[in-house]
């Protein structure tokens, strides 16, 4: 009975001092401002890449834009940026063995919305991404904050 009770104890302390992971956020009134889902300047397309999963809270991971560092993400955080509109575009996140892409054809005009989420991995946990249709995003999007944009921690 005390090995489990020991085992018990041990996994609980774990558990609290890894915590949720935390990143720099943007001020109140540019996420506001981002969560109006303004159509993008002329000729670019808007992209919100978003991280709202219960599964790794205790994870960073960073997130690229056509190899541009976005960010390093972090639970219940989103990213908004403008790309080129009228091509495709590679959104690239950290993962546990190597960088998991998402290639999307972005028309320019339009907003995107990208999630990214977290999965079981060997050692921790890893990530990837999937599109998501405009409407779920931006229902999403409204209940989390912006994120700071252009520090990765690779």
């Amino acid at each position: 009975m005390k090995i489990n009770h020991n085992i018990t104890i041990l996994a609980l302390s774990a558990f609290v001092l890894a915590g949720c992971a935390s990143v720099n956020m943007a001020s109140k009134e540019e996420s506001d401002k981002a969560k109006q889902f303004s159509a993008p300047t002329a000729g670019n397309s808007g992209v919100y890449v978003y991280r709202n999963s219960f599964v790794g809270k205790a994870l960073k991971k960073d997130i690229w834009v056509d190899g541009k560092c976005l960010g390093e993400s972090a639970s219940d955080v989103f990213f908004y940026t403008q790309v080129e509109g009228g091509k495709k575009h590679k959104i690239e996140t950290e993962s546990e063995f190597s960088p998991n892409a998402l290639e999307v054809f972005m028309e320019a005009g339009k907003n995107y919305f990208v999630r990214q989420f977290i999965k079981l991995g060997a050692f921790v946990g890893g990530a990837d991404l999937e599109q998501i249709p405009e409407e779920q995003g931006k229902a999403d999007v409204a209940k989390l904050g912006l994120a700071q944009p252009g520090t990765c921690g690779k």
